[in-house]
């Protein structure tokens, strides 16, 4: 075959190859087998190696990336990347529509209605056609690098089908639905640990530094948002997504033109019932001024364009029977009632179970066997009871009786306030909720560790507590069912990785009763080591903004255990990391010097990062409003801390009010 014939088979086979995968990753509806997709595959390879200047960026062969990297680079984005205000108020939805009408004449008031997509918003740029960039939204001004995550998404074009010089567009990457199913079933299928749901999977795998792994996850994009461009003409919101789908880009299945509010909230309620249908999940419409040349016009606040709105459908609820509560015993051997339910469809998933919390909530739903009760899912959330509906109700339903004892607890179970509890912290099920809840990725993000492989561990007697699990070998894990030798190996990384982690993740893993994962940071900020917080007393934690009196005995309780420093002692020797990293000080003479703020609401930044800024700046940073603060920080949805300083009469500030003092 010559080398112009070479090329035109090379160019045949990426376009069919492009085609199958956006049919199997966007479709989720394969249209060849998996053995006609790799010969093709190969052969493209073939080709490549036989003339290599058919690798290029843009080659179906080039998906996955090389070498992981060591870190994301910080790239400023040209257009910020905005956040929207939203509500879950048609009432606010046309008062928003009326603020645009002061502006618009009505024969104008034209606007655009689309899915609001529940995945990771980020930023991809073409330059002459081909893709060069992509990034993070991180805090709407900078953002990460992610460019050979995204290049490893089968659905995103590496070129556009049109020479464009300049293109930015943003969007979402998400986990295509039926993709997350398979992708969940599988890890069930090898004994590994389930995701929680799609939007925090896809959010951890473009985390990855090793585009390789992220490639083994079939991310989908969806494209919509409008960013820095040339070369072409565009005036309004609909010709923007009409042309990203004519450029061969992935855009949203569907959007609306609306001429005036009757039309637009008809399309806001279509889209309620359509949404189902689409392969990403959606929690919402977004309502944007059709007209661009009317943006400027309009404005916008410091975070989000006043010419857009999103609107988030409530969470979905159904009606159902309470047919039994069974019980489960969780880490720190508290008993938590569950509904089981007559089977219902809600949020697109058949729902038999819900969360009765505790039995002091029971009460309070007056809720009973046979009673027809309110169910709702917000999302892919664990779905919890709302409430009985007594109009159902005919008198044969049965009280809900607490358990005197369980299963898989030695013994009586006892009352500890409201909570039921089982006193044998050692007994084999509050031991696997432990062990479960400590290799989490909330808390030490232990790889391979999931629930199926710690019941096995337990059961086997090969691990009774958390250090246990650094004593483990490959022998012994491979010998147990479903763990191949590489499984055990990928394990043992997970562990040795986890030893490194940051000493907040492992006072949280280590399940103290009433600390989070909030407080644990909180705790980290304040002692340099794990030795430190273990020694401290009763007064110095309740000293602690945020630590209150309950939560600083349960602390003391915990450290003060001989069996629980014995365990510290073993998770030291083990080599775990109990140093607190280094925390920025109150600077001598800083322009906060002698200041106390308090932060609250939503922020474009994390919480923890406006916290160093105000200490380093010499200021102290305090949990509650009181006459002391001398500034509340005060992003969105700042509720009650927000009223009681406006009555305190304290000044309030948004995040460039702090800017301006820290720079004073």
């Amino acid at each position: 075959m010559s080398k112009n014939a070479d090329a035109q088979r090379h160019a045949k086979l990426a376009e069919q190859i492009r085609a199958w995968d956006r049919a199997y990753y966007v479709e989720a509806a394969p249209v060849v087998s998996d053995r006609e997709y790799d010969a093709a595959y190969h052969e493209l390879l073939e080709l490549e190696a036989k003339q290599p200047e058919l690798r290029t960026p843009e080659s179906p062969s080039q998906r996955v990336g090389g070498e992981p990297l060591s870190e994301f680079r910080q790239v400023r984005h040209a257009v910020p990347m905005m956040s929207l205000d939203n509500t879950y108020s048609q009432e606010e939805l046309g008062k928003f529509v009326d603020r645009v009408a002061k502006v618009l004449p009505e024969d104008e008031l034209v606007f655009t209605v689309e899915p609001k997509v529940d995945g990771v918003a980020v930023s991809v740029r073409y330059e002459d056609g081909r893709f060069v960039q992509g990034t993070t939204r991180g805090d709407g001004r900078t953002g990460d690098d992610i460019t050979e995550n995204l290049r490893t998404i089968r659905t995103l074009p590496l070129t556009l089908k049109k020479k464009v010089p300049l293109l930015e567009v943003r969007g979402e990457v998400y986990f295509p639905r039926a993709a997350f199913a398979k992708f969940n079933e599988a890890r069930a299928a090898a004994g590994e640990e389930l995701y929680a749901n799609p939007r925090n999977t896809t959010a951890g795998s473009l985390k990855l530094l090793d585009s390789k792994l992220v490639a083994k996850r079939p991310l989908a994009i969806v494209l919509y948002g409008v960013g820095q461009f040339e070369g072409i003409e565009i005036a309004t919101q609909h010709e923007w997504l009409e042309t990203v789908k004519a450029l061969g880009l992935p855009a949203t299945e569907r959007f609306w033109l609306t001429r005036n509010r009757e039309e637009l909230f008809a399309a806001v309620d279509e889209l309620a019932e359509v949404r189902r249908d689409f392969p990403y999940e959606t929690d919402g419409a977004v309502v944007k001024v059709d007209e661009w040349r009317w943006h400027e016009e309009l404005g916008a606040t410091s975070k989000a364009p006043r010419w857009a709105m999103a609107y988030k459908y409530e969470a979905e609820q159904a009606i159902t029977v309470l047919e039994n509560v069974t019980y489960q015993i969780g880490r720190t051997g508290v008993v938590t009632p569950v509904a089981e339910l007559r089977p219902v469809a809600l949020a697109g998933t058949t729902v038999k179970r819900a969360t009765l919390h505790n039995f002091d909530e029971i009460k309070r739903l007056d809720a009973r066997l046979g009673d027809h009760v309110l169910v709702e899912k917000a999302g892919e959330i664990i779905p919890k009871v709302l409430g009985v509906v007594m109009e159902e109700r005919t008198g044969r339903e049965k009280e809900i009786v607490p358990p005197t004892t369980h299963p898989d607890c030695p013994g009586e179970l006892v009352w500890d306030g409201i909570f039921l509890r089982c006193p044998d912290l050692d007994s084999p099920t509050v031991i696997k909720r432990r062990l479960t809840h400590y290799a989490q990725r909330g808390a030490m993000d232990i790889q391979g560790l999931g629930e199926s492989l710690v019941e096995q561990l337990v059961d086997a007697g090969l691990v009774r507590d958390l250090a246990d699990l650094y004593e483990l070998n490959v022998e012994q894990l491979s010998g147990l069912e479903r763990m191949a030798e590489k499984s055990a190996q990928n394990v043992l990384e997970g562990l040795e990785a986890s030893r490194g982690r940051e000493v907040w993740r492992l006072v949280f893993g280590l399940g103290i009763t009433h600390v989070g994962a909030g407080a644990a940071r909180v705790l980290e900020a304040h002692f340099p080591s794990l030795d430190a917080l273990a020694e401290a007393d009763a007064a110095t934690l309740e000293a602690i903004d945020d630590i209150g009196g309950i939560m600083a005995a349960s602390i003391v309780e915990f450290f003060q255990d001989e069996a629980n420093r014995k365990l510290l002692a073993r998770l030291k020797e083990a080599g775990l990391n109990f140093q607190a990293p280094e925390r920025p000080v109150a600077a001598a003479g800083g322009p906060l010097e002698g200041k106390t703020l308090v932060i609250t609401g939503a922020h474009s930044r994390p919480r923890e990062e406006l916290a160093e800024t105000i200490r380093a700046a010499g200021g102290k940073v305090a949990s509650s409003v009181s006459k002391k603060t001398d500034y509340l920080l005060a992003g969105e949805k700042a509720g009650s801390k927000l009223k009681k300083a406006q009555d305190l009469g304290i000044e309030v500030i948004d995040e460039k009010g702090l800017e301006k003092l820290v720079a004073a």
